[in-house]
């Protein structure tokens, strides 16, 4: 496989990998209920995407460094979301 097909072939996986949280953070936004999200799985999973991103930079995988950076956006956006709203509805 060449570099430009083993590229493009990253750059897909990253499009739909990323894309998948779009829904959930539009959801999120929309309805401000946050009580179906786990605050520990969101956490471990920004964990690893920060790893995930900082393995990208060290070996120079554009698709990585670039899914990574933007999947990370939205899964922090959703911690964000479902610390604050939580704190919000507290007494």
């Amino acid at each position: 496989m060449s570099f430009a097909s083993t590229e493009t072939l990253g750059y897909l996986a990253a499009i739909f990998t990323t894309t998948a949280f779009v829904p959930q953070v539009l959801h999120t936004l929309r309805t401000r209920d946050v009580s179906g999200i786990s605050f520990g799985m969101y956490s471990i999973f920004c964990t690893g995407i920060a790893l995930w991103l900082a393995y990208g930079l060290l070996i120079g995988a554009r698709p990585v460094v670039v899914a990574n950076i933007v999947t990370l956006a939205l899964a922090a956006w959703i911690l964000v979301l479902k610390v604050v709203l939580e704190r919000r509805r507290r007494p």
